[in-house]
């Protein structure tokens, strides 16, 4: 039986966090908070280990790994868009779209995974895209219907079409592909994850509809997912610049499922759309305003989830 959702998540604990200048250029959700670099990654760390303390209290088995401070990565604390680990056994390497990012992928990390008892049978490598300016980062740019084998991808610098059929044809998944865009200075530019308007759990999506632009595309997306009988929950934009989009469905203690976000996200929704939610599964949140402010990326983005078999 294939699983969407997993106990086990790894994270990457941030030593130079900052607002990635390398990134900002189409990451529309980053801002300048006018703060020395010092104080930054301070907050984010204590950000970052109070999210931990949450999602472990609530029995979720998070790995976590401190970052290298030689390697100058401000975005490490975001692991999900170099690597993705799946039940086969085989972990996924993928092209980045920003030089200083290429310098997050570390196979010390591979080996932590063993230690903790998880097999890794194949390493498939897609960062032979980065010669030709070609991009895919993980999970960010892919969303995973692991149980229907689909898999959603909004187009954009960091998620290109072509590699993205090429993963879907290499892991036995239909391809969905539409494009998001948002409202930046009066222009509607594209979105720069999907994970960032999208979240997919076992019964349920969440999905900021007024992003995709197309209506062709969109009735296309809602669709596939009314297709594999889970209920659509609607977010608007305002919401997604919130990271209302930002979720991820885990399992907790007791095989107890928990929708997780952060606190930003989770204040933005309105009663309605919490009770939808919480139809499903209880709801987590904890506060990333440092995080979410200069990285540009929210609670989903810290969650590198584990599926590989263990030994």
């Amino acid at each position: 039986m294939r699983k969407q959702i997993t106990n086990t998540i790894l994270m990457v604990r941030p030593v130079n966090f900052r607002m990635n200048e390398q990134t900002a250029v189409n990451n529309y959700f980053q801002e300048d908070p006018h703060l020395k670099n010092v104080e930054i990654n301070k907050k984010a760390q204590q950000e970052f280990d109070q999210f931990v303390k949450v999602l472990r209290e609530h029995g979720v088995n998070v790995i976590t790994i401190n970052d290298d401070m030689e390697r100058d990565t401000p975005d490490s604390i975001f692991p999900n868009n170099w690597v993705s680990f799946h039940e086969s056994g085989t972990v996924c390497v993928y092209p980045m779209f920003a030089e200083n990012r290429k310098k997050e992928r570390r196979e010390d990390v591979f080996e932590l995974l063993e230690e903790n008892g998880f097999v890794i049978n194949n390493i498939m490598d897609y960062t032979a895209a980065e010669d030709e300016g070609v991009f895919l980062e993980g999970t960010g740019s892919i969303l995973k219907d692991r149980v229907n084998k689909k898999a959603y991808c909004a187009l954009s610098e960091r998620a290109h079409e072509e590699l993205f059929i090429e993963f879907c044809e290499d892991f036995d998944c239909f391809p969905v592909i539409f494009h998001a865009n948002q409202t930046v200075e009066g222009e509607r530019l594209p979105i720069y994850h999907t994970n960032v308007m999208m979240a997919m759990a076992e019964t349920f999506a969440v999905i900021c509809l007024d992003s995709i632009d197309d209506k062709k595309e969109r009735k296309n997306v809602v669709e596939h997912i009314k297709m594999d009988g889970k209920e659509v929950i609607r977010i608007t934009e305002e919401q997604m610049c919130h990271f209302a989009g930002n979720m991820l469905q885990v399992v907790g203690a007791d095989d107890q499922r928990y929708m997780v976000m952060s606190t930003q996200a989770y204040n933005s929704l309105t009663q309605e759309q919490i009770m939808n939610i919480e139809k499903h599964c209880p709801i987590i949140h904890s506060p990333l305003d440092t995080i979410e402010t200069c990285g540009g990326g929210s609670a989903r983005c810290m969650m590198a989830e584990v599926f590989l078999p263990k030994a």
